[in-house]
């Protein structure tokens, strides 16, 4: 008797999976795939920076010795210069003061990309440059009537 309760109960519920499968349908809203456009054209935009800094600009007059179009003086001068040792007398130092120096800077922040897929060309701008083929997102719903247009 156990045993026939046992299959009867087995017999009732796999006839009744079936209709719990059909109240679980699940409906895909958007089919979704993969696949490579043909990069046309890739246009990098750039950000320009500007940077100020301060250098130091001196004034070079000739000294006051009047020996300072010499090769010779010209030599000496080159060598203090390298050593370090500016040893000359007061007053013939040239004049120096800091001054503002602006420098600018580009640098790509992002890329602006045509490309075909299918026979129809798109663009999209994106953070890197794609390189010949560009990996992209092919997704296809249905029209619905009374849907609007987007």
């Amino acid at each position: 008797m156990r045993r026939l309760l046992l299959t009867t109960t087995l017999l009732m519920s796999l006839a009744a999976a079936p209709s719990v499968a059909q109240q679980n349908t699940v409906i895909q809203t958007e089919n979704v795939r993969y696949d490579y456009a043909h990069v046309l054209r890739v246009t990098p935009v750039y950000q320009t920076l500007t940077a100020t800094r301060m250098e130091e600009q001196c004034d070079q007059s000739p000294r006051a010795d009047g020996g300072g179009d010499s090769r010779l003086s010209r030599v000496v001068d080159a060598v203090r210069d390298a050593l370090g040792r500016e040893q000359s007398s007061p007053g013939s130092d040239p004049a120096c003061r800091s001054v503002p120096v602006e420098r600018e800077f580009r640098r790509p922040i992002a890329y602006d990309v045509d490309y075909a897929y299918k026979g129809a060309k798109y663009r999209s701008r994106l953070p890197d440059d794609p390189g010949n083929r560009l990996r992209i997102r092919v997704s296809v719903t249905p029209a619905i009537a009374g849907t609007p247009v987007q």
